[in-house]
């Protein structure tokens, strides 16, 4: 194909998943710095997966028969970018210390005690609502322009990968607490680098420059906006069936086969995201307490093995869906969240096994999450494709989060103790277990329908 089309197409995918990995892996501490209680935050934390619910029967039957693709692109970024701007200015009130310890006595409950919850919320409300779409949008545009979606869709999501770990690592130097460390001239280069990369903030210091990923994400969002207009034109689709595109996608899990893998997807999707719920916490508190103890700084780095990794699984995921089919790929990328959270279960003093764990991440992603949008674009009809794409992002990005985001905190305290000791390795069987019970469901009952340009199912 056409190396300029698939050179846009990828550089649109880095952009699209650097916009959200940019303040998601912190934002979980981040919440309670700003005086929100434990309610406010999930409200605020389930507003992508509002999103997400709400793109499946609004946002994306409009991409699909109503705009083109990239021009509906351009408009929610630039909209959602300048929300995502905003939250970077919205700053802890001086009543934030006592509205957590309030809380902390379970004086404060329900929404609104937090003067800044409404704004906040609102702000990345409307921002979710505009950047959700996008997922599947981007998607779309992609297959739409992709000759060969098995040979090359790998690459063009290698993109995103990239994207994530592209705007991680510069928060290794902008969480550095500089005020600690020395004049570069007067100290040797190695013992300043060092200094550099083991002295993070910490406290409300680390809290109160977590800021600066909303204004990264918003300033990227803004980019991509103007970026999308450069796109390979997407027309919009007639309608060929049902009026509504998302009815006529929900028709299609009539089909056993549809059915399974949107059950399955969606407890692969709470154990995903618990996985981000747990894991920043899990890796930045001390060894006292339980955790891993790594530096503030380093815990986005940390977490970006994965999709380190994940470059070279997207890589040869074509290859691995000819040789081992939709089924026994997908199973493979479900087992590897089971074995990641054993590791975090049993092992949980093991610093550089746990870190060296994150490279499952790549084939957790790519074997189960990329070869479903693969299988969704080779098995349904064209004119409700966003919105197909649509219908299972609602379980990756909405209910999934909203089953991980309401249970995670109350397991999470359910497994602290009095003296803030959290048992990590009961807390981490749970998601290990509904990653088996998973596999177990594809391996049983997912049985694809065979179609003469797909890999045969395993």
């Amino acid at each position: 194909m056409n190396n300029s089309v698939r050179n846009k197409l990828f550089i649109m995918m880095i952009l699209e998943i650097a916009i959200w990995g940019a303040w998601l892996p912190l934002i979980f501490g981040y919440l309670p710095s700003l005086g929100f209680n434990p309610s406010e935050q999930a409200w605020i934390l389930n507003a992508f997966a509002a999103g997400a619910i709400v793109a499946m029967f609004f946002s994306n039957q409009f991409a699909d028969r109503k705009f083109a693709a990239e021009k509906f692109m351009a408009f929610s970024h630039l909209i959602g970018g300048l929300a995502m701007l905003a939250l970077g200015f919205i700053k802890a009130p001086d009543t934030a210390t006592a509205v957590l310890a309030e809380a902390a006595a379970d004086k404060v409950s329900g929404i609104g005690a937090s003067p800044i919850f409404w704004p906040f919320f609102g702000l990345m409300l409307l921002h979710c609502l505009l950047y959700v779409p996008t997922l599947s949008i981007a998607n779309s545009i992609a297959f739409t322009h992709l000759k060969d979606a098995k040979k090359d869709f790998g690459f063009v999501r290698m993109g995103g990968t990239v994207g994530w770990i592209l705007v991680a690592w510069p928060f290794i130097f902008i969480l550095v607490d500089w005020a600690k460390i020395p004049v570069y001239s007067s100290t040797p280069l190695v013992e300043w680098l060092g200094k550099v990369f083991g002295t993070s903030k910490t406290g409300a210091d680390f809290q109160a420059s977590v800021q600066s990923t909303f204004l990264v994400s918003g300033i990227i969002s803004l980019l991509l906006a103007a970026f999308s207009l450069t796109l390979p034109h997407t027309p919009p689709k007639p309608a060929t069936g049902k009026s509504f595109a998302w009815l006529e996608a929900f028709s299609l899990l009539k089909k056993p086969a549809i059915f399974v893998l949107f059950a399955v997807t969606f407890i692969d999707a709470f154990v995903h995201n618990l996985y981000f719920a747990w894991t920043g916490s899990f890796l930045g508190a001390a060894k006292e307490v339980g955790g891993v103890g790594i530096a503030g700084n380093w815990i986005m780095p940390v977490m970006t093995i994965g999709q380190v990794a994940e470059l070279a699984t997207m890589a040869v995921l074509g290859a691995v869906l000819a040789k081992l089919g939709w089924r026994l790929t997908m199973i493979i990328g479900i087992l590897g969240h089971a074995a990641r959270f054993a590791v975090y279960a049993f092992f949980p003093d093991n610093a550089s096994m746990i870190v060296t764990i994150q490279i499952l991440h790549g084939i957790c992603y790519a074997f189960f999450f990329a070869t479903l949008y693969i299988f969704i674009d080779e098995h349904l009809p064209k004119d409700i494709r966003t919105s197909a794409q649509g219908l299972f992002n609602m379980l990756v990005f909405g209910f999934g989060p909203l089953a991980s985001f309401y249970y995670g905190p109350k397991l999470l305290a359910e497994y602290t103790s009095p003296d803030k000791i959290v048992a990590w390795n009961k807390l981490f069987l749970i998601p290990c277990g509904a990653a088996l019970v998973a596999t177990v469901l594809l391996a049983l009952f997912f049985h694809p329908p065979k179609i003469s340009n797909a890999p045969a199912a395993a």
